[in-house]
């Protein structure tokens, strides 16, 4: 049987990333948005035109199968008989402002929500792959079971089985396995041990009377 730990030194091979989440496209918004920007400084007049045009459009659009499933030009004929019937309701002479209404902004807040959520994301996706880098080149270098785990290797772990496989992961794994059983780094933490109960010992350590497997 080969040694138990540390792992064999294993070679060097080209790891894929993961890509960047990629902010997704969305038809109905960006329809809106050129509907607000076009209908900008508009009178109730001006507004009752572009909607007869737009709904004009929708029919001329209905009479082919290829446009039939068309989200944006749905969502720019709604924003237009918002935006109508918002003029209907309003003063005389007003003329549509996107700037100041209510609906718009909460839209514009959430959109802005979105994008602070991705952004975080992608921080967080950056530093588990740079973790898992580093989790690789240790192994490589056969120096990982002379570090002090610590938290967010889990992550890493999951990060390199994603990228290849078994490669690498199965080092990760009996070092994961040893640090946990013996307490060390952020394990020495008992919420942090019940957090890693999904990190299984080494097929090679279960029954060999390990004294670190039996104090798990």
């Amino acid at each position: 049987m080969s040694s138990l730990w540390p792992p064999r030194h294993t070679a060097r091979r080209p790891v894929p990333r993961a890509a960047a989440p990629r902010e997704p496209v969305d038809p109905a918004r960006i329809g809106r948005r050129v509907v607000r920007r076009r209908a900008k400084g508009m009178d109730a007049g001006a507004v009752a035109q572009a909607l007869e045009e737009v709904r004009f459009d929708a029919r001329q659009d209905s009479r082919h199968e290829h446009l039939a499933d068309d989200e944006r030009g749905r969502a720019e004929l709604a924003e237009w008989e918002r935006i109508d019937q918002l003029l209907a309701a309003a003063a005389p002479n007003a003329v549509y402002d996107p700037d100041t209404g209510d609906d718009v902004q909460a839209e514009l807040a959430a959109e802005a929500a979105a994008a602070a959520a991705r952004e975080a994301e992608l921080r967080e996706a950056a530093r588990v792959a740079a973790h898992a880098d580093e989790l690789q080149a240790l192994c490589e270098l056969g120096t990982l079971e002379q570090t002090e785990p610590r938290e967010g290797d889990e992550a890493a772990r999951d990060e390199l089985t994603r990228r290849a496989g078994s490669y690498v992961q199965k080092d990760v794994d009996a070092w994961l396995a040893h640090a946990l059983a013996g307490h060390r780094g952020h394990y020495a933490d008992p919420a942090a041990r019940a957090a890693a109960d999904r990190v299984a010992a080494p097929a090679d350590r279960q029954g060999s009377g390990d004294p670190a497997a039996q104090g798990e």
